[in-house]
């Protein structure tokens, strides 16, 4: 399989992990010249999300090395395409997990590009030209406009980045389900980088919203620091039966193997729990909580690019940005490890731009 075709031409520097030991390390590659539908974009700063840390260490057996990581991206164009009429260069926008999809399915036609069996992703994947696709860890990229969105001018672009992955990762469920309807009670399950966001969203929806998590030391954060109006404690028995069906709706953004049954006993009647963390082993789901409370179970996947641009014009509106650390492209490696552990509040977000301490 080729990592490049002949119209690549451009070099560029970025940081890759070139085996399953997970280390990044300086990586110059080339990138493909910017077609007429494309634009070209100067990476200001990108994302470090969970799925990284899995893709660097090959933890799903799937990573093509090198693998140059990162789809939480910001930058400001330098290029466009003859075809492109909807950027300019100067714009300020946003690359997220989707760099290619067949664009004729049923999926991509209702703007649900991110469901499409052709799907192929900013990293880790393969392009229209055959090329394995490098991602945001990276001083430049060219993506093709189709899944490029514009950043609003009132959102900074660091702490906008994340949101093309965590931000619209639980934006969409939360759409799609209707869990906008103010006065209603969510819950969120995991006080990470997707449930510090989906906390400010639920508030800014006018919803009641418990956080569910198994450390009682992140209740101060949780309700001082992110307006969280209630909190439970999932270690608690007493804490948990205080909760039971008080709740219209839970996102479940936990990436380790838990029991859906006590947070299904959460629901009230005819509620529902989506998941939108990816833990490596099966979840429980015992079928009582299910029967008894006539609740539902579904999934959800980040969302198609109309639905990003909408979740980042409502980001706008709403002042609402991910709560950061930034960090230098040579403090990656320790970002990593240090994500690993859960140790951040919320996201790491590497300045592109910033000098190394070396």
């Amino acid at each position: 399989m080729t990592e490049t075709t002949p119209n690549h031409t451009q070099t560029v520097e970025g940081w890759a992990a070139m085996n399953s030991s997970g280390k990044i390390t300086p990586f110059v590659f080339k990138r493909r010249e910017n077609g007429v539908d494309d634009v070209t974009i100067k990476v200001l700063y990108c994302g470090i999300c969970h799925t990284d840390l899995h893709h660097v260490k090959d933890d799903w057996g799937i990573t093509m090395y090198p693998v140059v990581p990162g789809h939480e991206i910001t930058g400001v164009i330098t290029k466009v395409g003859s075809n492109v009429t909807n950027f300019k260069v100067g714009d300020r926008v946003g690359v997220g997990c989707l760099a290619a999809t067949c664009l004729a399915c049923e999926f991509c036609k209702a703007s649900e590009e991110n469901y499409c069996d052709k799907v192929q992703f900013t990293y880790n994947g393969i392009f229209w030209d055959g090329s394995i696709t490098y991602g945001g860890y990276s001083k430049m990229l060219v993506a093709d406009k189709r899944y490029v969105v514009h950043v609003p001018d009132s959102l900074p672009l660091d702490a906008a980045a994340p949101l093309l992955c965590a931000g619209i990762t639980v934006f969409s469920p939360m759409k799609h389900y209707n869990m906008s309807q103010t006065g209603k009670k969510l819950g969120v399950v995991g006080l990470g980088g997707l449930g510090h966001v989906a906390i400010k969203f639920g508030k800014a929806f006018g919803l009641h919203v418990t956080v569910i998590s198994t450390s009682p030391s992140k209740e101060k954060e949780a309700k001082e620091r992110l307006g969280a109006d209630d909190f439970i404690v999932s270690t608690d028995p007493e804490s948990m039966k205080r909760g039971a069906r008080s709740l219209d709706y839970i996102i479940d953004t936990v990436a380790a193997k838990h029991s859906l049954g006590p947070i299904l006993e959460l629901l009230t009647v005819r509620g529902t729990l989506v998941l939108v963390g990816a833990p490596d082993k099966p979840l429980d789901l015992p079928s009582f909580p299910l029967i008894f409370g006539k609740r539902n179970v579904a999934g959800s996947i980040i969302g198609g690019m109309k639905e990003t641009q909408e979740m980042l014009d409502f980001c706008g509106e709403h002042n609402i940005y991910c709560d950061i650390e930034l960090v230098k492209p040579d403090y990656i490696n320790e970002a990593l490890d240090r994500l690993a552990r859960n140790d951040v509040r919320y996201r790491f977000v590497i300045d592109i731009d910033a000098a190394s301490d070396r």
